[in-house]
């Protein structure tokens, strides 16, 4: 899986030089990571607290943001700073990077609006690999149009390209995660899909319990538009599809 993963790090060294803001208290955690991006070809910004960032993210935003939630003297000071980009971006990927890894901290997370949670005995292939992932998905929405971007079912439109979804006419703001998660489900409408076939198709590496997460915080934002909304459903010991008309 990892070399698979080299392949989409390569594409996106071809397409252009991504900036990655690292934000991170520990000096050598935040220069060593710093230093195995900029060797993938990545530009680097590091960041060693909350108020740094979100000055230079207030003037100019990274394509990626990799955020530590404990920063110096705030515990959950990186829960504020993705709250702060997700009012500057709502498609701006970002990855939780901490030592924290108990539940409560990763359903925080994910409901802040992050695409990603990950500790820090993750591998660094793997969190390079889920890196070249994201970048993978934003990239699409720089590709042409073609028939098969459009979804539509019932009351449900979505284009791949420009990265929309609404729901009976109301848009539905959805992070990049978000976006082809439910976008794997909802053009094989009626098709129950795995967790697996799930990452597989929107290109994601993640944990049962993220893409749990992730299907719940898209339910919740649909049904912010429609209470009865319910065309979500989960197939116990199987995964999730998308109830057609």
């Amino acid at each position: 899986m990892i070399n698979r993963f080299k392949l989409v790090v390569e594409t996106v060294k071809r397409t252009g030089l991504k900036r990655i803001a690292i934000v991170e208290d520990d000096p050598s955690i935040r220069e060593n990571y710093a230093s195995a991006l900029k060797k993938q070809g990545y530009e680097v910004l590091t960041y060693a607290n909350r108020p740094e960032a979100e000055a230079a993210f207030a003037q100019r935003l990274p394509d990626l943001a990799v955020v530590d939630i404990g920063l110096q003297d705030e515990i959950d000071g990186g829960f504020a700073l993705c709250q702060q980009l997700r009012s500057l971006s709502k498609t701006l990927p970002i990855i939780f990077f901490t030592a924290r890894d108990n539940d409560y901290d990763t359903i925080c997370g994910l409901r802040m609006g992050a695409d990603d949670y990950l500790t820090k005995d993750i591998s660094l292939p793997h969190l390079m690999a889920r890196i070249a992932a994201l970048f993978r998905r934003t990239e699409l929405l720089n590709q042409p149009q073609v028939a098969t971007d459009l979804i539509e079912s019932g009351d449900l439109q979505m284009d791949a390209n420009r990265m929309t979804v609404s729901w009976q006419g109301t848009p539905i703001e959805l992070t990049v995660t978000e976006f082809w998660m439910l976008h794997a489900i909802a053009k094989f409408a009626g098709h129950v899909k795995s967790r697996q076939q799930l990452m597989d198709e929107s290109k994601m590496v993640v944990d049962d319990t993220t893409i749990t997460s992730h299907i719940k915080r898209i339910r919740k934002k649909f049904m912010q538009v429609d209470g009865e909304f319910d065309r979500i459903e989960t197939v116990y010991g199987m995964g999730y599809r998308w109830k057609s008309d």
